[in-house]
């Protein structure tokens, strides 16, 4: 044998060894994003009185504000309380009062996540709060238009955590927008959570 091809076989030996590496490097991403995608992000559903909203939440975007939703969410804290605070063109609040207009007991509060990147657009969902920064507990609100001005900008203007987004039901929320309110923004007629239950995502 002769050392051209020795050499020859060489290297279809190493071209044949590389593409096999891709193959398997290749097959295992595909499996990877067919797990991910089969996982999906939390998905919760929010029935009210005016019709049901869909929720899909940002675990690796904000994994304390949704642990903390899901807590929420799981111990049936939200089952007929309100969406007390409706601002046309802006937001609808919810999430801390009986029907009653009680104030429920939350727990504690939580960090504030509002610097991970995420927008207050449209359909977002994300964390009320006071004035302190780190102050959400229970209550969280549903952006009506896109309010770039409760964006996380510095330390100063920390801004309002978005943590998921409607992904089906965006005209139940305009209908609670459009609701009449009388003084403090709250609806004359309460718009009322019957229940707020995780669904099983489907894949994409």
């Amino acid at each position: 044998m002769t050392n051209a091809l020795i050499k020859n076989n060489l290297i279809k030996s190493i071209v044949a060894s590389i593409t096999l590496l891709v193959g398997l490097v290749c097959a295992q991403a595909l499996y990877a994003d067919a797990s991910v995608a089969k996982l999906g992000n939390p998905q919760v559903l929010i029935a009210t009185n005016k019709g049901d909203i869909l929720i899909e939440l940002y675990s690796e975007n904000a994994p304390v504000t949704v642990s903390n939703f899901l807590g929420y969410v799981d111990s049936g804290f939200y089952t007929g309380t309100l969406f007390h605070r409706v601002i046309n063109n802006f937001m609808i609040q919810g999430g801390g009062y009986t029907t009653d207009m009680m104030r429920k007991q939350p727990n504690d509060p939580i960090i504030n996540e509002a610097n991970n990147g995420l927008k207050n657009l449209r359909g977002t969902l994300a964390m009320a709060r006071t004035q302190i920064v780190d102050s959400a507990t229970s209550q969280f609100f549903i952006n009506h238009k896109n309010n770039s001005n409760l964006d996380h900008k510095n330390q100063r203007t920390f801004g309002y955590a978005v943590f998921g987004k409607v992904i089906k039901g965006m005209d139940v929320v305009d209908r609670i927008a459009r609701s009449a309110t009388r003084r403090g923004n709250a609806p004359v007629q309460q718009v009322i959570i019957k229940s707020a239950k995780r669904v099983s995502a489907k894949p994409a």
